[in-house]
């Protein structure tokens, strides 16, 4: 064996070593996650960009989305940092409901922001665990606009439901000005041009204005078969 095959076999010794430990800090992850939001009534998770200044219209409208989802009878879930995240988490407060925030270990980035229950501000090193928190404790989804972390949280709900990995719940989109243009794409090029969609599957992503528009959408779902429980069967 030579030194570039010894250094290499000396490596992956080491990163199988290391993958058990790992194994044990994800399942950590998990049993704190489940054993806090185990005890929190039904919730709203809200998502959107970590780069809104309070200054601008969408923070507001975050603001006023989640003290009108408190009045309804909702907790809020964010991601626990800045912009659209402190907005929910600040609304929520402000309306003296339930706040959750689910903060994620970001090199020079990120840190909680002031407007979450103490008891109920989670920290995570895994995107992947923290995801599973996001969805398993949400009777529905509001999505305001962000960037790619944003996206990517959207798109991963709406492949869980339209898979049947979870149970159908209200995914939100907030803000038509924003949303309109991917809509457009969606119809012209992954459902008419490419067919990668069904029809139906548009259904899922309702764009409004106003905190009012998602409740009514909520109330409607959940007047009739929605369920208020844990998405997620792990």
């Amino acid at each position: 064996m030579n030194k570039i095959d010894k250094a290499l076999n000396r490596k992956w010794t080491s990163l199988k070593g290391g993958n058990s430990w790992t194994m044990f800090k994800v399942m950590a992850e998990f049993v704190e996650g489940f054993e806090t939001l185990n005890q929190i009534d039904p919730c709203i998770s809200i998502f959107g960009s970590a780069r809104t200044k309070p200054d601008h219209e969408y923070y507001q409208l975050a603001v006023n989305v989640a003290e009108r989802l408190v009045k309804e009878g909702f907790g809020v879930i964010s991601g626990g940092g800045p912009g659209i995240m402190e907005a929910a988490n600040k609304g929520a407060n402000n309306a003296e409901g339930v706040s959750v925030g689910l903060n994620i270990d970001l090199p020079f980035e990120q840190s909680h922001n002031a407007y979450i229950d103490p008891d109920k501000n989670l920290n995570f090193r895994y995107f992947f665990v923290r995801k599973v928190m996001f969805v398993k404790y949400a009777q529905a989804f509001v999505v305001l606009p962000g960037g790619f972390g944003t996206l990517d949280e959207l798109f991963e709900v709406l492949t869980l439901i339209q898979t049947k990995k979870i149970s159908r719940v209200p995914v939100i989109l907030v803000g038509s000005k924003f949303w309109v243009g991917m809509r457009e794409w969606i119809v012209t090029t992954m459902l008419e041009k490419e067919g990668n969609i069904a029809e139906k599957d548009l259904d899922l992503i309702p764009i409004v204005d106003s905190p009012e528009e998602i409740v009514n959408i909520i109330r409607d779902f959940y007047g009739g078969a929605g369920k208020l429980e844990p998405n997620y069967e792990l």
